[in-house]
């Protein structure tokens, strides 16, 4: 393992980091605030030490290799340090004094999660608004993604890079070139992100507003610029052009791009698809109901919310029209285990993914299915592709490390005196990368309540959440450090 390596490309990811600070500088200047400040000196830093890294550790060899636990280094590194020098405008600026709730709202923003330690977003300056969501745009398709996109101009070979940072259960890629297909998902993210923007303006949002929660849509990601989230602009056009763009950003990306390239056969035949699709629609009548009973008076208002809501939860994006917190005790119960789904796997959305859910639920019916026919030889399938023992075993293993992370950080929560419900739900919100929970973290609070270490639980949670636990986990494993 050769850390000269890691530095070197670390060092470029820093760099290009520092480099997006631009657009937010641009429009600190424009609307003539004082986060400039904050935001060139960040900027400053964060290029200046990525230059650094990358010529004192620059390799001799014109062709660098990078082995399968280098991979997982630099990408578990690379968004540590993301976090780390993307906290730097709220520090510097003074919106966030505290480096713990710095960081936290920093990678909260990176792993899409969105989930905020600031009580007041109304007074925050544009500048630091516009990177705050910039932070989730960057990491709804992986900055280690858009660094495998130019990694040919420094010489370095992606493969371990794109593995490490989108551990899905079924790969697909979509060229024979890793770097072609990094390429390819950003300009298809990209394409769609400019649709949504421009949907957004017909709809009366101004410039800014359109361009933020263009970025966190499509990064399910959740960042508004107000503490009332979408419910601040009081637009039933806003809200459904929203949703249906998070039902599209929690879509397997290569599907979107079978759509854009004429392939409609692999998108109507994707069980996937029809799972995620299923799942939200049976949600979203569910609760429809459940609040034409209980809350609403007309049925049009109850599927206007209860869509929104379900839509935004099962995506993991967290935006809110309302306080779910309030709903009736059946709406809850499905929005919390719609934090456990997710979107689909290759999407921007977070959780544990509807692909897994539909494999584990495949397998669990086989194992019935062989009780009753002790002697019939079956596979589970996906589509017409059989799935193999060995990805089942790792579903599985995912599985249960998911549960087990989850549970784990919850005692830690109530240890340090968070309430059952706020520790689970918090937990729950952050390592699927959803955001808002119930409780003390209910879409009407933030987290700034909780306690410093438990920042720092649910701040691992994030990051371990976003790479899927095992680039995580796989780290606290002795034998990976063993040459």
């Amino acid at each position: 393992m050769s850390v000269k390596n890691i530095l070197y490309i670390l060092g470029a990811l820093l760099f290009f980091l520092g480099l997006t600070m631009f657009l937010p500088l641009l429009c600190s200047i424009y609307f003539g605030e004082a986060d400039y400040k904050a935001l060139s000196v960040s900027m400053g830093i964060t290029s200046l030490t990525g230059l650094l890294l990358f010529y004192l550790f620059k390799p001799s060899n014109d062709d660098l290799t990078l082995s399968h636990r280098e991979g997982f280094i630099i990408v578990a590194s690379g968004w540590f340090l993301a976090a780390t020098f993307g906290s730097l405008p709220y520090l510097i600026h003074g919106v966030l004094p505290s480096f713990v709730d710095a960081f936290f709202e920093s990678i909260s923003g990176f792993t899409t999660t969105g989930a905020t330690v600031i009580p007041h977003i109304e007074g925050i300056p544009h500048g630091i608004l516009l990177w705050r969501s910039l932070t989730q745009w960057l990491g709804g398709m992986g900055i280690i993604i858009l660094s495998i996109a130019i990694f040919p101009l420094l010489g370095v070979g992606g493969m371990q890079l794109y593995k490490a940072e989108l551990p899905s259960p079924v790969k697909d890629k979509l060229t024979p070139r890793v770097t072609e297909t990094a390429r390819t998902l950003w300009i298809v993210y990209i394409i769609i992100s400019t649709i949504e923007f421009i949907m957004l303006l017909f709809g009366g949002m101004d410039v800014f507003n359109s361009l933020c929660h263009t970025f966190t849509t499509m990064a399910t990601g959740g960042f508004s610029t107000s503490d009332a989230s979408i419910a601040q602009f009081h637009s039933t056009y806003i809200d459904g052009v929203i949703t249906l763009f998070m039902l599209i950003a929690g879509i397997n990306f290569t599907l979107h791009y079978s759509l854009i390239v004429g392939n409609f056969r692999a998108v109507l035949t994707n069980s996937e698809l029809r799972f995620y699709l299923g799942i939200a629609l049976t949600a979203v009548i569910i609760v429809t109901l459940n609040l034409r009973l209980h809350v609403f008076d007309e049925i049009g208002k109850s599927l206007r919310y209860a869509s929104f809501q379900v839509i935004s939860i099962l995506t993991t994006t967290g935006f809110t029209t309302a306080n779910f917190s309030d709903w009736p005790s059946l709406s809850k119960i499905i929005l919390l285990l719609l934090m456990f789904v997710g979107g689909s796997a290759g999407s921007t959305g977070g959780s544990i993914k509807c692909l897994r859910i539909l494999l584990i639920l495949k397998h669990s019916y086989r194992e019935l299915y062989r009780l009753v026919h002790p002697h019939a030889v079956t596979a589970v399938k996906l589509g017409k592709r059989i799935v193999y023992p060995e990805t089942m075993a790792s579903i599985w293993g995912f599985f249960i490390l998911y549960l087990a992370v989850t549970v784990i950080a919850a005692i830690i929560l109530t240890v340090l005196g968070l309430d059952v419900m706020t520790a689970f739900s918090s937990v729950a919100a952050t390592i699927g990368n959803v955001g808002p929970g119930f409780g003390a973290v209910n879409p009407s609070s933030t987290y700034s309540e909780i306690p410093n270490l438990g920042k720092w639980v649910l701040s691992l949670c994030m990051l371990a959440g976003r790479l899927e636990i095992y680039t995580v986990m796989i780290l606290l494993i002795p034998e990976f450090w063993k040459k």
